[in-house]
C-alpha cells in the first residue's frame, strides 16, 4: 500500500517542476479521480492500493506533459452544471462564468426570453442558461464538428436547440426575435502564439482560439450578426482578452448601432467581456 500524503507530495513536486500553474490542486484532483471520490474527501484516505497508485502516476505524468487536467478527468464544472470534455473541444474557463452570469441575469428579467449561445464549444454557456433560466428558449451553434459532438452530449435533455454552423450565418430564422446573445469567440491574435499556455495551445482546437492578426475578426462578425438577430433593445455579451478592453468595445461603438456599450472586469480586475444593447 502507498501512503496518500506521500503520493500527493511527490505528485505536487513533479507538477510544479513541469510548470503546471496549480500543482497542489491538480495533484489532489487526479488522486480523487482515480479513487472515485471527491477532492474534499481525500483526508479520509490513508492508504492507496498499488494498482491505483500506478494509475495515478500515469495521470500525473500526462499532466506534467501539460495535458489539460479536464482531459484527464473527462469533466469540467461550469457554474452549476457538469460538462463532458476531451480532445477536440475547448475546455471552459472559470472567467467565462461571469459572461454566462450576465446573460442569465438579462434573461431572468424577461417572461419568455429567446437566448443564443454563439460559438458554444462544449455547450457550457447554453447549458448554464437552460439550467438557471428554465423559461428561456435557448439556442446554440458550433462550427467545429468535433466540438459539436461534445456539445451534443452536454446539451442532451436540456431543451437547448443545437445547430452545426457558422455564427456568421446561423439563425436567419430568428432574425429580429432574439433577446440575449452570449458569445465566447476566438480572440487571440495570431502573433500571440508563443504566449499561449501549453495546455491551451497544444490541446484546445485552434478554431476556438485564434482570430486574425489583431484577434478581432470574430468579434467584428459577431457585431454584425447580433445587429441582425437581436430585437431592438436586445443585448449581446462577448468575452475577450484582457488586452482588448478598449479595442473590442470600439468594434461596437464605431458602428453607431449600439447603446450602453460597457466593458466588464473579471474577479482579478482584468478586462474580460463587453456588453451592448441594440439601439431601438
Amino acid at each position: 500500500m502507498e501512503d496518500r500524503r506521500r503520493l500527493l507530495t511527490a505528485a505536487t513536486a513533479q507538477l510544479r517542476a513541469a510548470g503546471v500553474a496549480s500543482p497542489e490542486h491538480d495533484a489532489a484532483e487526479l488522486l480523487a479521480h482515480v479513487l472515485g471520490t471527491e477532492r474534499s474527501r481525500l483526508v479520509l484516505v490513508d492508504q492507496v492500493a498499488p494498482s491505483v497508485a500506478e494509475s495515478y502516476a500515469a495521470l500525473v505524468a500526462r499532466r506534467s506533459a501539460r495535458e489539460p487536467l479536464q482531459h484527464l478527468t473527462g469533466v469540467a464544472w461550469f457554474r452549476h452544471v457538469e460538462l463532458r470534455v476531451g480532445p477536440g473541444v475547448f475546455v471552459p474557463r472559470p472567467e467565462t462564468e461571469l459572461l454566462a452570469g450576465w446573460a442569465i441575469e438579462q434573461a431572468r428579467t424577461l417572461d419568455d426570453p429567446v437566448v443564443l449561445d454563439l460559438c458554444t464549444g462544449s455547450g457550457a454557456i447554453a447549458k448554464a442558461i437552460a439550467d438557471e433560466v428554465p423559461a428561456a428558449r435557448v439556442h446554440a451553434v458550433e462550427l467545429d464538428e468535433q466540438a459539436h459532438v461534445w456539445a451534443e452530449r452536454n446539451l442532451a435533455g436540456t431543451g437547448v436547440e443545437l445547430r452545426l454552423g457558422d455564427l456568421a450565418t446561423a439563425f436567419d430564422d430568428l432574425a429580429g426575435q432574439v433577446d440575449v446573445i452570449a458569445c465566447n469567440p476566438p480572440y487571440i491574435p495570431l502573433d500571440a502564439w508563443e504566449s499561449v499556455a501549453l495546455e491551451v495551445r497544444d490541446h484546445d482546437p485552434h478554431l476556438a482560439l485564434f482570430s486574425g492578426d489583431d484577434g478581432l475578426d470574430a468579434i467584428r462578425v459577431l457585431e454584425k450578426r447580433a445587429a441582425l438577430l437581436l430585437r431592438p433593445g436586445g443585448v449581446v455579451g462577448a468575452e475577450h482578452a484582457d488586452a482588448q478592453g478598449e479595442s473590442v468595445p470600439a468594434v461596437f461603438t464605431r458602428t453607431e448601432r449600439w447603446t450602453d456599450v460597457r466593458d466588464h472586469r473579471d474577479l482579478a480586475g482584468r478586462a474580460r467581456f463587453v456588453t451592448a444593447r441594440l439601439a431601438r
